[in-house]
């Protein structure tokens, strides 16, 4: 910032995921906080190692991985604001091991640090949401008379798919779907929202490998399908079925330490009828979802795994043909194949086509996108410079920078190229989330995420 420029205010978040963990930085003007609380992404870092589960036997290490994204912070706000410059830790569904967490590595800081807090999966649904339609301006924005107008324009819905969960969530005309009640400047939305847990990247993975096993009566030299042809790892049982996801899956006679010898067979209509036999489970079939409407943002791993698809295969992805060809194009590569298209990506490339084959599946069986609704999907990773995620929505909320009505009389700043206001009614939010999260537990193993 240069010293001609407004005095910024900051704020910190810290995202731990199931697979891993980011920073990011927001700024707004100072003396605009209690008015129009405009934010934008000021930088971010990536955690260094595993998610927070990954420390269960080492639980300090947790806390000391956060070190250097920590100084990152430090450098990024003025020393000046440091010890006004609110921290927070959010954990997403299911993150029990967070308690586990040491506190040492926040408390050092000279951040003003929070405390932690683990979401349910409606909230991470919902701060989605709201983070998605901020950036957007679909709320307010800044109009050229030098006021705060409404857009106008629907709200889009949010799809996101991480490490351990995926969530929906949409505002719906249909009175009889459950939803969520908004009041954001001053306009009502009835918004729909659900989680499913164990539904996410790592462990639909995990789920995957644990039927193969199963249907192979727990051999262990089998062929994988999913995996391309060349290819082959070994792994332990437990690395499959240490997950809550994967335990009704385990052998009768189980043995963590057994070593798995699998290999790739590359076979894309067989790896399809195995992601479809999870959306076949009753943990899904068994939830009804209302219509989809609208627009979408699909963003993290339902972003990552279609821009692999169409870099590699250069199809452009329109359509669940599209999806579908592109996906079956990946799993026919043979292992050499791959790794010549993307050799930065070798860690990844054995699962982009099982994954490819479930998002192509959850979109189309599970949520229910035609071909015509399917165009109203944006796979986006940004908008702008910030990145789309709960985390905006998560700071907006616990900063108290949330304007109680409309902002049409409100003085408004020089424009910028993200702005709005927005009014979450945090206890409603919280009710309804602890009620649906109750209902996860009573279906799922607790501690799935």
């Amino acid at each position: 910032i240069s010293p001609s420029s407004p005095a910024q205010l900051y704020g910190i978040v810290l995202d731990a995921g199931s697979s891993h963990t980011a920073l990011f930085v927001y700024q707004w003007p100072a003396d605009k906080e209690n008015e129009t609380g405009i934010v934008s992404q000021h930088s971010m870092c990536d955690v260094q190692g595993g998610g927070i589960s990954s420390y269960a036997d080492n639980p300090p290490a947790a806390g000391s991985s956060l070190k250097a994204c920590l100084d990152q912070a430090k450098a990024a706000v003025p020393a000046e604001r440091h010890a006004e410059t609110p921290l927070h830790l959010g954990a997403t569904a299911g993150m029990r091991l967070l308690n586990l967490t040491d506190p040492g590595a926040t408390q050092r800081t000279p951040f003003d640090f929070r405390g932690a807090r683990i979401l349910s999966g409606e909230e991470e649904g919902l701060f989605g949401w709201v983070t998605a339609n901020y950036l957007m301006e679909n709320f307010v924005k800044y109009g050229w008379v030098g006021r705060w107008v409404r857009p106008k324009r629907a709200t889009a819905g949010a799809l996101d798919l991480g490490g351990a969960s995926t969530q929906i969530t949409f505002e719906t005309p249909d009175p009889a779907a459950p939803a969520v009640p908004l009041r954001l400047y001053g306009q009502r939305f009835r918004v729909f929202t659900h989680s499913f847990l164990c539904f996410g990247r790592d462990q639909v993975l995990k789920r995957l490998l644990g039927h193969l096993l199963k249907a192979s009566s727990f051999r262990l030299a089998l062929s994988n399908p999913c995996w391309p042809r060349g290819f082959s790892r070994s792994f332990p049982m437990e690395s499959v079925f240490g997950s809550p996801c994967t335990a009704p899956l385990r052998p009768p006679n189980y043995f963590p330490s057994a070593l798995v010898n699998m290999s790739g067979s590359g076979n894309a209509g067989q790896c399809r009828e195995q992601a479809a036999r999870l959306l076949a489970s009753q943990d899904f079939a068994g939830t009804a979802l209302p219509n989809v409407t609208g627009r979408f943002i699909a963003f993290s791993a339902f972003f990552y795994t279609v821009d692999f698809l169409q870099s590699v295969t250069k199809r452009r992805v329109a359509s669940p043909k599209d999806l579908e060809d592109a996906t079956e194009e990946i799993c026919n590569m043979t292992w050499a194949q791959l790794l010549h298209a993307e050799p930065r990506m070798e860690r990844f490339l054995p699962d982009y086509c099982p994954m490819a084959n479930f998002v192509s599946l959850l979109l189309t069986r599970g949520y229910g996108f035609d071909e015509t609704t399917f165009l109203d999907i944006a796979f986006q990773k940004k908008a702008g410079e910030t990145s789309i995620g709960w985390a905006l929505g998560f700071m907006l909320n616990l900063t108290n920078m949330i304007p109680a009505e409309e902002a049409g009389s409100w003085r408004a700043t020089a424009p910028g190229p993200w702005v709005g206001l927005l009014l979450l009614l945090v206890a409603i939010l919280l009710v309804a989330a602890a009620a649906s999260a109750c209902l996860l537990r009573g279906r799922t193993t607790p501690g799935a995420l």
